[in-house]
């Protein structure tokens, strides 16, 4: 079995660069360097090792951050080329090779933090507390790191604390700042320039990949948190998988402001803030169930790991592997360790013993696990020398392991009997620690064991589907088993098969009663296929399947959704982040009657952007995401029937020009020729946006105006909507925004994508013969301000308002409207016999065009009809003004009703690209009403199709 300390002979110091590619470029750039061979360098690693003391002799009087990336990307070339020297030679054992790492680690962090927090203490002061003392940035080192223990290709995760909060001052060496910032900035700052410092590569490399997914609420969280913060998290949002995370963490760096004393105080802070939350003064049944859970998770990453094709064994990941040692190791401590103080170690081997000590296992069985674990880690040392990759697979070709084999100073059947052993005990002794159970799948007459996928089940799943009265159960029955052996699922923990076991047999029996809705023209095949592949979407989210089971109202809700409407389905289905709206009851309150706000919605996602500073990608997806959810209220209350069509619009709209205001905030920020503080610039919206009848999947129509007499003006605007167009239509992992249409810019397509204010008056009022048509005039009877500066907003709203209620040649502008209208019928031709509630004559486009018309032809007389309230109601206020007979404006505009609600129902139910049509005689007194209005305005029936 394997040694602690083998001197075994491995290599001969001419090997080396033989069996470690890494180990060859490295000294062939050293030798290189220093003008002298590679055998003199490799001579002299083999008798030297690298001191803690060196490394810190190397970078402690080093205060250039690019000074500071070289060196310590050169000693890391060194320092790990002397540890494959020294190990594969046996010169060094496994506590000197992982001892050596650590320590690397600690001074390379240690130094980044000391000469960027400098850095930046010149510009900004030093950070200063509510108590009055100067503060640190605390790195916290997890896992390995944190453990004492990092291998030769370790990633290292970092967490990063400050202990209070305050602002920075100008003080002592650093009197001269001239910017005060909040402790958090300056920290965050200093955490993105240490984490680039240590991650980035360059010529010579990276000094240690740098993981922050361990952070408070992972990679969307903060980057840097209080301890204030920090407790409120752990806490309130901690989760079991946490405790084990922050059982390994410790502080790896060293005080530069606040004195050894006190930030000696301050790691002590953190420590007894965070004991509590991993070690628990008494061991409950929850804790313990939670344990046996992230075993099963275990097994099932190992199971889909091992069965990957040509994929050797992982020693690491696999069953019998380095981390089930360390998983039964750290089980006892989380168990006992509440009350068994020498139980709170962070570093295996100790541990192992201290288990034994404890009477958590026996002492004969803890020192043959300690032994395994060393061999497994040297083995996995010996795979990362190769090149310098983080790997842990033990490679299926025998040529490949004997090499290892060889490494090891082993033969390939040594190592391959010693692994297979290993393997087995660790496997063994795991399986004794964690007694768990086969998921209970058992419900009604489905067949014992579907919850595995197994195909051979698949007969008696479709009887059981058959049963409950599904028309292709086959079909369904293959599906979910298909599901059920995705490898998605088989990745995440036995505890997610099992909800997801539970719940699709209750979505089965519910499919028909969902179908039934008076709303849904569906059947119960379909309603449970369309639930299916919101299961399959979520696989990877155990979060939401857990959601589903835990509050059976959203799930319900979600049924009845899926019923009704496709578009609802494949919309959660695109975003599944919005299920969490379902257990909001801030959506419940939304109706026809909640006020068109958007203030609040925008002050916290402000907020969230802030958070994210610095981070594009991190905003772009907080953007997105804020705006599918907040669009996914408005649609259940839609379906719910709590909002009107003309409401869901408003709302709809109003959602909209928020983004848009936060668009163009983003945006500017992020240009670095920017000439002033904030934009003179406002977004104009046309169309659907610009009447404020926006749906679900609408694009805008948009165009962009600026005022601005700055020299560089023109080009930093083209600039920021350069920026914006790009941050709302580009595809980020949360989906995009909105497609942006911009052909009712001046000068279409060959126009600039920004038009100054001026240039936008003289076009609109063609003073030169060049400028609008008169279809652009009356497509500006559809266009608002939506977002920017108020003020050049109200310059357009000023000139949009003269443009309409200029006298205009009445007759001239119905013959322009009536020509338009015939070349938008040549654009949407309808072959079929079925009647096209937008496009055909008697439709939408017929009222939207009447109202257009007497929009230009009579504002010179009644102002009141350049304002923007929509269709509907302009309609009805020509009627009160006398333009219109009462009576036929108002069938016109129960018709423009009952259009909207026919192809707002249409779209829901079966998707945005279906064409709304109807049979012709459905609507055959709309039509008539739509028509005698366009007769009674126009004195026609032109156009016809």
């Amino acid at each position: 079995m394997g040694e602690l300390n083998s001197t075994k002979p491995r290599l001969t110091p001419q090997e080396v660069p033989q069996f470690s590619q890494y180990a060859a470029r490295s000294l062939n750039a050293m030798a290189l360097q220093s003008g002298t061979s590679v055998q003199d360098l490799i001579e002299r690693f083999q008798k030297e090792p690298v001191t803690r003391e060196a490394m810190r002799s190397r970078l402690e009087k080093i205060d250039d951050p690019e000074m500071l990336d070289m060196v310590m990307r050169q000693l890391r070339r060194e320092v790990m080329t002397t540890l494959i020297v020294r190990d594969l030679t046996a010169h060094a054992d496994f506590h000197e090779v992982v001892g050596t790492v650590t320590a690397l680690a600690e001074e390379t962090v240690s130094a980044a933090v000391r000469v960027h927090s400098r850095k930046l203490a010149q510009r900004f002061g030093v950070p200063v507390g509510v108590s009055g003392e100067p503060q640190d940035l605390l790195v916290v080192g997890m896992g390995k790191l944190g453990g004492e223990e990092l291998n030769v290709s370790s990633d290292i995760d970092l967490v990063f604390v400050y202990d209070e909060g305050g602002e920075t001052q100008a003080i002592g060496e650093f009197a001269s700042a001239r910017r005060q910032v909040t402790n958090h900035e300056f920290f965050d700052r200093l955490a993105r320039r240490v984490i680039a410092s240590i991650n980035e590569i360059d010529g010579t490399g990276f000094v240690f990949r740098v993981d922050m997914r361990l952070r408070p609420f992972g990679d969307s969280g903060p980057l840097v948190i209080s301890s204030a913060m920090l407790e409120e998290y752990l806490y309130s949002e901690g989760r079991d998988w946490e405790r084990f995370a922050w059982l390994k963490g410790r502080v790896v760096n060293r005080s530069v402001f606040a004195g050894e004393e006190n930030f000696a105080q301050a790691v002590r802070n953190l420590s007894s803030l965070v004991r509590p939350f991993v070690f628990r003064k008494y061991v409950d049944f929850g804790a313990i169930s939670a344990l046996a859970k992230i075993h099963e998770m275990i097994r099932a990453e190992t199971a889909r790991k091992e069965a990957v094709k040509d994929r050797g064994t992982n020693i690491k990941l696999g069953s019998g592997g380095i981390r089930e040692i360390e998983f039964i190791c750290q089980t006892f401590q989380i168990i006992r360790g509440g009350r068994e103080a020498e139980l709170r170690g962070k570093t295996t081997g100790p541990m192992l013993a201290a288990c034994a000590a404890s009477g958590c296992i026996d002492e004969q069985t803890a020192e043959r696990l300690n032994r395994n674990y060393v061999f497994l880690r040297n083995l996995e040392h010996c795979l990362q020398y190769v090149d310098d990759k983080q790997t842990q697979v033990l490679p299926k070709d025998d040529a490949e392991r004997a090499r290892v084999a060889k490494m090891m100073g082993m033969t390939l059947a040594e190592l391959d009997a010693e692994v297979a052993e290993i393997r087995a005990f660790v496997t063994t002794t795991f399986d004794g620690v964690f007694h768990t159970k086969a998921p209970t799948d058992r419900v009604s007459n489905w067949p014992v064991g579907w919850s595995t996928g197994d195909p051979a089940l698949e007969s008696e799943l479709t009887d059981a589907l058959a049963d409950i009265g599904f028309i292709e159960a086959n079909k369904l029955a293959g599906r979910i088993l298909k599901m059920m052996r995705s490898r998605y699922l088989n990745a995440r923990t036995q505890q997610t098969r099992e909800q997801l076991a539970r719940f699709v047999p209750k979505v089965a029996q519910k499919a028909a009663g969902w179908a039934r809705l008076r709303e849904s023209c569906v059947s119960a095949d379909e309603v449970m296929e369309r639930y299916l592949t919101i299961l399959e979407m979520v696989l990877g989210r155990a979060t939401y399947i857990a959601l589903l089971n835990q509050y059976p109202d959203a799930a319900e809700r979600v049924g009845r959704m899926l019923a009704v409407s496709r578009w609802a389905a494949d919309y959660i289905a695109a975003h599944p982040l919005v299920l969490d709206e379902l257990v909001d009851a801030r959506n419940r309150v939304i109706d026809d009657y909640t006020p068109v706000d958007r203030s609040r919605w925008l002050e916290e996602l402000r907020a969230q952007m802030r958070s994210a500073d610095g981070d594009r990608e991190r905003q772009l997806n907080h953007l997105r995401d804020a705006h599918h959810s907040a669009l996914f209220q408005l649609l259940t209350a839609d379906l719910e029937g709590r909002l009107t069509v003309e409401r869901l619009a408003d709302h709809l709209s109003a959602l909209a020009d928020a983004v848009l205001a936060v668009v163009i905030e983003l945006a500017w920020d992020s240009i670095a020729t920017r000439h002033r503080e904030y934009p003179k610039f406002a977004v104009i919206g046309y169309g659907k946006l610009g009447g404020k009848e926006l749906g679900y999947a609408s694009d805008l129509d948009l165009i962009f105006l600026y005022d601005d007499d700055a020299p560089e003006s023109e080009s930093n605007y083209v600039k920021l909507v350069k920026r914006m167009l790009s941050w709302l239509t580009l595809q980020t992992s949360s989906g995009i925004l909105f497609d942006v249409d911009m052909r009712l810019r001046p000068n279409g397509q060959d126009g600039l994508i920004a038009s100054n204010i001026e240039m936008f008056r003289k076009y609109q009022r063609n003073a030169d013969g060049h400028g609008a048509w008169p279809w652009e005039h009356q497509a500006l009877t559809r266009a608002r301000f939506c977002a920017g500066d108020p003020q050049v907003g109200q310059q357009f709203e000023d000139e949009r308002r003269y443009i309409l209620t200029l006298e205009r040649d009445a007759a001239q502008v119905a013959k322009d409207v009536i020509e338009m209208r015939g070349k938008m019928l040549d654009g949407h031709p309808n072959r079929t016999d079925l009647f096209d509630v937008k496009h055909d004559r008697g439709g939408m486009v017929d009222l939207e065009f009447i109202v257009q018309y007497l929009v230009l032809a009579k504002s010179s007389v009644f102002p009141e009809l350049v304002n923007n309230f929509g269709t509907i109601h302009l309609t009805e206020m020509a009627a009160r003004l006398g333009l219109l007979d009462e009576a036929t404006a108002e069938q016109a505009v129960k018709a423009y009703r009952h259009y909207r609600n026919i192809q707002r129902e249409i779209r829901l139910a079966h998707g945005e690209d279906v064409r709304c049509r109807v049979d012709p005689e459905s609507v055959a007194d709309e039509r008539r009403a739509v028509l005698k209005l366009w007769q009674d305005v126009f004195g026609t029936d032109a156009p016809q199709p």
